[in-house]
């Protein structure tokens, strides 16, 4: 894979190397949002896509899509260093892409959003460079208290506590693995065409075609877990009724206080199992990180898969925005 140089700057291919670089621009950008990882970018990204380049001090994340060049985050660093870079970040999208319009900056979180702006010492605004860019709100990233998630007490969370306990009963023969790439690639592969196939059988019409459109990208991040499980630090889970396996789940840490559950998938026709699994590996990733939140990440636009994320009652809904240049 080729490096792209553009202006006076080189954008360097995204790969496995590149995870100790991008770690260490990281520890100086703590927040909860789950896209702030090497492992949650590397994954989404083909081979041929993702490029970085350090400018100014910071970690600059590149996607080319279609020849068009846009950022899957803002620049990583100390917070001075970062905004001295975007004007640099534009300039490089601008001199590639057929429009400005293509030239973005997606997964901005609101802790970034606020070191653009000044305050004097009474709390006026006396400066923001916000006056140069469109700044557009898009998903959410849904965030629970993990004891929240293991303990399902009260009323809120009856529903689940009885899909749990019927899927027990139905299926007495279950059990539950750690995920192993090595023993269990094949079975979740089988699993992920089943679940494609039934998951368009039960979606609204007008949801399908963009779903079809992501099947490519999230194959390829299933395969990317399973070539590269141990490199990316991963955790995960499997679970067998029978010699069948049902479902799989894998996360990371993301930050001294929150995991994040990167994909989950189960079989639609077992129910309870999407509810089971997902509260067996909440307890895992408590005991493995001491994680005191459980970020699930967002709903994609789906508004069913909202309104199951809404169902498990998020103690925080932690927005996400893309910066448009004027």
């Amino acid at each position: 894979m080729a490096t792209i140089n553009i202006l006076d700057y080189k954008l360097k291919p995204f790969v496995m190397e590149t995870k100790i670089i991008m770690q260490n621009y990281l520890k100086k950008v703590q927040v909860d949002v789950s896209d702030y990882s090497f492992a949650a970018n590397y994954i989404w990204l083909s081979r041929t896509s993702g490029f970085y380049e350090i400018i100014d001090d910071t970690f600059c994340l590149f996607v080319m899509t279609g020849g068009e060049l846009s950022m899957l985050l803002p620049p990583l660093g100390k917070p001075k260093h970062c905004y001295n870079a975007i004007p640099k970040c534009f300039d490089i999208m601008n001199e590639n892409n057929s429009s400005n319009y293509c030239s973005k900056i997606e997964y901005v979180c609101d802790e970034f959003l606020e070191g653009f702006i000044t305050y004097s010492n009474e709390g006026e605004v006396i400066f923001s460079s916000l006056e140069s860019y469109v700044i557009e709100k898009k998903l959410v990233d849904y965030i629970y208290k993990t004891n929240d998630l293991i303990e399902l007490k009260g009323n809120a969370y009856h529903a689940k506590r009885n899909e749990i306990n019927k899927f027990k009963k139905a299926y007495p023969d279950f059990r539950i693995e750690t995920l192993d790439p090595e023993i269990h690639s094949v079975p979740i592969n089988h699993l992920f065409n089943k679940w494609v196939s039934d998951r368009i059988k039960y979606m609204p019409k007008e949801e399908i075609d963009i779903f079809m459109d992501g099947i490519y990208q999230e194959r390829l991040a299933v395969k990317r877990v399973l070539q590269d499980y141990l490199d990316l630090n991963l955790v995960g889970l499997v679970i067998y009724i029978g010699d069948e396996l049902k479902g799989f789940t894998v996360g990371e840490q993301v930050r001294e206080d929150t995991a994040s559950v990167l994909i989950e998938k189960t079989d639609f026709e077992v129910l309870g199992c999407a509810q089971f699994i997902f509260r067996e590996f909440c307890k895992v990733l408590k005991d493995k990180y001491d994680s005191e939140y459980i970020n699930v990440g967002d709903d994609m636009g789906f508004e069913n898969l909202k309104k199951v994320k809404m169902s498990y009652r998020p103690e925080k809904l932690v927005p996400k925005y893309t910066i448009y240049q004027k």
